[in-house]
């Protein structure tokens, strides 16, 4: 029978560290590894592999919301979330049958927890669906600041949307500008547009769009276009197109 690989992600070193003790005394358990922050999370789920995932929803840098959304579905482990009194979240969890640990817990709780992963993955049942659907929920209901996942050799952080001036697009990527720093990250501006929309972020031509909070001032060209100045110095080209939608976003945000 192979071992039930599986990770530990929690800030606080105690909570991780009674975790992995619990884990080292059960049989055809094997702990790959354990991370504090969201970032790691990220970097430790790509390289390891779990199979099963205890994961801290409260973290600093990305909490385990963010790190779930960070990965496609077919690539997520199996998680039990851990995370102390959140009424919100725990009625969440409950509403869409996903398996949570409320601090402090002890070990028949943890037991009961592993228990019920092993007869899930046993049995070939996922949950990406109910993760999906809670995920979903949380982004309708509870909104957050909305983060970009950066890669770069050997690390994986994370940049705020409100840290954006403009995004490009570059081929099956986009390119955040970040005052004087530039971010190469896989999505496409489609998709971005009506994720964006609500965050102060319109199009501006076919391949940009911009942070309406850092527009300085609009200068109208004698071809019909506008050119943009950003308060951080760049000068963008808005088409006649896209004039009329992006100055009901800066109606709407500034």
């Amino acid at each position: 029978m192979r071992d039930l690989r599986v990770l530990v992600i929690d800030d606080e070193p105690l909570v991780r560290r009674g975790i992995i003790r619990f884990l080292t005394l059960q049989p055809n358990v094997a702990v790959v590894g354990e991370a504090g922050d969201g970032a790691r999370a990220v970097a430790a789920i790509a390289e390891r592999r779990p199979d099963l995932v205890f994961l801290d929803v409260q973290m600093p840098e990305a909490d385990g919301f963010d790190v779930l959304a960070a990965l496609e579905a077919e690539t997520r482990p199996a998680v039990i979330f851990v995370t102390a009194y959140d009424q919100y979240a725990i009625r969440a969890f409950e509403v869409h049958a996903v398996d949570y640990l409320l601090k402090p817990f002890d070990e028949d709780r943890l037991a009961v927890a592993l228990s019920r992963a092993r007869k899930r993955l046993a049995s070939g049942s996922t949950s990406h669906a109910r993760v999906d659907a809670l995920l979903e929920a949380l982004r309708r209901d509870r909104p957050t600041p909305f983060r970009f996942m950066v890669r770069t050799a050997g690390r994986i952080y994370f940049v705020d949307a409100d840290e954006v001036d403009w995004i490009e697009a570059a081929g099956n990527y986009v390119r955040l500008h970040v005052g004087a720093n530039r971010h190469l990250v896989r999505d496409s501006l489609k998709q971005l547009e009506s994720r964006m929309s609500t965050r102060g972020f319109a199009r501006i031509h076919r391949s940009a769009m911009v942070n309406v909070n850092r527009i300085k001032e609009l200068i109208p060209q004698s071809s019909g276009d506008c050119m943009l100045v950003l308060t951080t110095g760049p000068k963008l080209r808005l088409s006649r197109t896209h004039r009329e939608a992006l100055e009901r976003a800066v109606r709407g945000y500034r």
